[in-house]
């Protein structure tokens, strides 16, 4: 067991377990403690490399109270690693009130890097990689999705997601209606796994392949979309107003600003606001 106090922030396998790194199998065989968001998932790991250190859970809602004692086993010089379910730990997993509590207090905290969903799928979506924006999972409610996206719609840079299987089809279909269907898009799904999927295309057309269940809605999706284009980002906005003028005269606002998406181009968000502000005018 190694006698030097130290928090190691160990990545783990997506999928294939060739991934693991013989670094990451020699800290998680030598450190006193394994805090693992799912120890039953994490046993099938370790077992497979014949790891038999200790464990213990560590999820987003136990995270709190099992910190004190976590601090406590550093502060006496043991060394504990910190792995997830699957791939990098803190990226939409938890961990970060440990790693913030155990740098305040002057302990080690040590990363050995890995794999991650978002970073393998973008390395192979054909995006512009130079720049990108990780937004996790999106809300579970579609008004907030939508809204979620509507503040995206002029993003830039490639927006990469996460995203469960029993809301794919809704998330895409939100998507589309707030990044446009003709926005360049790729979706994967069981990244290094047997039956890895990986689709390219415009938003439309992904949303509908997925409806249409052309494959399994079984693991955790990652959806990359590319970053607006830079006209999206300097709108007509005189033009925009003139046009929603127009349409809230005879129609509701979410109507008219529905119709003014496809006439004009720009992202819903920005014709919602100025509808908004010019109804309260």
């Amino acid at each position: 067991m190694s006698n030097t106090a130290a928090l190691y922030i160990v990545a783990t396998p997506i999928g294939n377990l060739e991934d693991l790194s013989p670094r990451a199998a020699r800290i998680l065989s030598s450190v006193n403690l394994i805090a693992a968001e799912d120890t039953r998932t994490s046993r099938k790991l370790l077992v497979h490399f014949g790891i038999g250190t200790p464990m213990i859970s560590l999820h987003e809602h136990n995270e709190r109270e099992q910190l004190s004692g976590l601090l406590a086993r550093l502060q006496q010089g043991q060394s504990i690693a910190l792995i997830s379910d699957a791939g990098t730990p803190l990226i939409s997993d938890p961990g970060y009130h440990l790693v913030r509590a155990a740098r305040a207090a002057g302990i080690a905290v040590v990363p050995v890097p890995g794999p991650c969903a978002a970073i393998t799928a973008l390395s192979v979506a054909g995006l512009p990689s130079d720049r990108f924006a990780f937004e996790g999972f999106p809300p579970a409610k579609s008004a907030a999705r939508r809204a979620c996206f509507g503040r995206l719609a002029a993003e830039p840079r490639t927006l990469i997601f996460y995203e469960s299987p029993h809301r794919i089809i809704d998330s895409l279909a939100d998507m589309t209606a707030e990044f446009g269907a003709a926005r360049e898009a790729m979706v994967a799904r069981e990244l290094t796994k047997k039956f890895e999927t990986l689709r390219a295309g415009p938003l439309g057309v992904l949303a509908d392949w997925i409806a249409r269940a052309e494959t399994p809605r079984q693991g955790e999706f990652v959806v990359l979309v590319h970053g607006a284009e830079a006209r999206a980002a300097a709108p007509a906005l005189p033009e925009a107003e003139r046009v929603l003028k127009l349409l809230t005269a005879e129609l509701p606002t979410r109507q008219a600003v529905d119709l003014a998406v496809g006439i004009t181009g720009l992202p819903r968000n920005t014709l919602y606001k100025l509808a908004l502000a010019h109804k309260s005018r």
